[in-house]
């Protein structure tokens, strides 16, 4: 079986690598700056989208697929490739990708296209989660001129990932407050042991911490409750575009601010596409075996 893999960060080249040395034709666009992929056996760079598709019978496209739901990421790519050209040459094929908005999803049913979202996959996610989590408090490291050890740190949301990283967190020593709106995300926070904030009527109090960390995927940190953080904050936006933190009043206040966008595929690529590569094939039996 042939497959195309269409753009995407380091889990996807690592991906590449894995399915070429197990002896499989790998038809690549959008990786022209990965170096590791040059002069590799198995591995067909093409100059043009219809080129790498034509040949393959799956296609493996970027986690997430988009990132403004109109163009894919291709952060190895030389040119910008809109979702709309590279399904105009897949015709009746299948695509596995990841977190793929409902808009695309549609565009893919009226081309009648097969599109597999890998991060539904559970077993994913929880990797993704940790990946995250684990890159998160790298950051935080790399980034303040402190210990986390007895740092006051904010983690604004306690969905997947805010609760894995607060456990990462507390068990540094870090003083962890965790903010929600749920009553019952406020009776686990306490279980846990982890102090606990109302999301909804944080404001004065931002100025106790020393790291804010963001996961809710919509504007949390207004320019109004910025005017109460510390000068030397330093806050981490893991939330998808358009983020939780205004950013044009972090620019304009001169904070320290990092949007950690992709964590997994920066900091646990190897992982990642070692799970991605067993998905993979998984399809590509389904399909040998349905036709």
């Amino acid at each position: 079986m042939k497959f195309a893999i269409i753009g995407g960060d380091l889990r996807i080249i690592k991906l590449a690598e894995m399915l070429a040395k197990d002896a499989l034709e790998v038809y690549t666009y959008g990786l022209e700056k990965a170096k590791e992929l040059k002069d590799m056996q198995n591995i067909i760079e093409c100059d043009t989208i219809e080129n790498a598709i034509q040949e393959a019978e799956i296609i493996v496209g970027p986690i997430p697929i988009s990132s403004n739901g109109e163009t894919v990421n291709t952060p190895f790519g030389e040119k910008e490739l809109t979702i709309r050209e590279m399904f105009d040459h897949m015709k009746t094929r299948t695509i596995i990708a990841g977190a793929i908005s409902p808009k695309i999803q549609e565009i893919a049913k009226l081309d009648e296209i097969n599109i597999i979202d890998i991060m539904e996959s559970e077993e994913l996610a929880i990797l993704n989660t940790i990946a995250t989590a684990e890159g998160t408090i790298q950051l935080a490291i790399e980034n303040t001129d402190r210990i986390l050890h007895g740092s006051r740190v904010l983690v604004l949301g306690f969905g997947r990932i805010g609760k894995v990283l607060a456990r990462k967190l507390i068990g540094l020593s870090a003083v962890v407050t965790c903010a929600a709106r749920k009553d019952e995300d406020f009776a686990w926070i306490q279980a846990y042991g982890y102090k606990v904030t109302n999301i909804n009527n944080i404001g004065k109090d931002l100025k106790q911490y020393d790291i804010i960390i963001n996961t809710v995927p919509h504007l949390i940190l207004t320019e109004k409750r910025l005017e109460y953080v510390k000068d030397n904050v330093l806050l981490i936006d893991l939330a998808s575009n358009p983020g939780g933190i205004d950013r044009n009043v972090v620019k304009e206040r001169k904070l320290k601010f990092i949007w950690a966008l992709s964590l997994p595929g920066k900091v646990a690529p190897t992982t990642s596409a070692e799970f991605i590569y067993n998905m993979v094939l998984k399809v590509s039996k389904n399909i040998k075996d349905y036709s």
